[in-house]
């Protein structure tokens, strides 16, 4: 009773402060596993680059985009692709960071971490916010290296699609979490994730219009429509271009809400090396 008592003394005296404390001791942790880890910003930028510069060369003269919104004009498909190829950047990223909470969770580090005062709610919401900031940097980091490339929204796009990717992120993380929460061992975390991305990825927007879809496989058509990285993705293209889609920001922003509450519900850091030497029987 007394350490139920000290307990709910403590997360009472918790303040803003130690929350933002908190906040950032987590993504400095996650900004500093970025960095000592290169092979990732190199891998999450050569990714796209090789779809930019070899896919989009060989099909910009077959493949013509129409004037559909946000754009005003005909353009290259290089450019239509370009949101695409951002949200495939945050798709990877947010899988990835799933991944290290699953060698987290099996090292027990979450486990340690989630016995901190602060809520489990709040913790996992934080490392889903430092997952994101790396996922926005990846794609600033693209986006610059596309500018050389002639793809250049307007100016203030730059700026006004900060927003969404966040948003994108947050969507795409909480599902990695969500399916690192499910998922039971590490060696299995590889292939569920080919049997998400890749799918998601290719069954969108991404890389074609959905009029040129609906044309060749009406069904295929109703599938893309269904899937939320359609909407991530043109919720990024038309916030380069200083509109809002109100359909996928409002699919992004439920489906991001549905995964979140699905992963806090579902992470359980008791599956890891930790709670299972602590298991009954485990020596046996």
């Amino acid at each position: 009773m007394t350490a139920v008592a000290t307990s709910s003394g403590e997360n009472r005296r918790l303040t803003l402060a130690a929350y933002a404390i908190c906040l950032k001791g987590i993504c400095w942790r996650e900004g500093l596993r970025f960095l000592h880890q290169r092979e990732r910003f190199v891998s999450a930028l050569v990714r796209p680059l090789v779809w930019l510069f070899i896919f989009a060369a060989g099909f910009r003269q077959v493949l013509g985009i129409s004037i559909i919104p946000p754009y005003d004009t005909y353009i290259l498909y290089d450019v239509y692709i370009t949101p695409g190829l951002i949200a495939m950047i945050q798709l990877f990223n947010g899988m990835q960071s799933s991944l290290s909470m699953v060698y987290d969770r099996e090292m027990g580090n979450m486990r340690v971490l989630l016995l901190s005062p602060f809520p489990r709610p709040f913790l996992l919401f934080a490392k889903l916010i430092a997952g994101t900031l790396v996922s926005v940097l990846q794609v600033y980091a693209y986006l610059l290296i596309a500018w050389f490339w002639d793809i250049q929204p307007p100016p203030i796009g730059y700026l006004e699609v900060l927003p969404a990717l966040f948003l994108v992120g947050l969507m795409l993380g909480s599902l990695g979490m969500l399916l690192s929460s499910l998922i039971k061992q590490l060696e299995n975390f590889s292939g569920v994730m080919n049997f998400v991305i890749f799918p998601m990825f290719f069954a969108s927007s991404a890389l074609y219009p959905l009029w040129r879809v609906k044309e060749g496989s009406p069904n295929l058509y109703y599938v893309c429509q269904a899937n939320p990285f359609t909407h991530a993705v043109e919720l990024i293209r038309f916030a380069l271009y200083g509109e809002i889609n109100w359909i996928s920001l409002a699919v992004v922003f439920g489906c991001m809400s549905v995964f979140m509450f699905g992963a806090i519900v579902a992470y359980d850091p008791s599956r890891g090396l930790m709670g299972l030497r602590g298991a009954p029987g485990a020596g046996a």
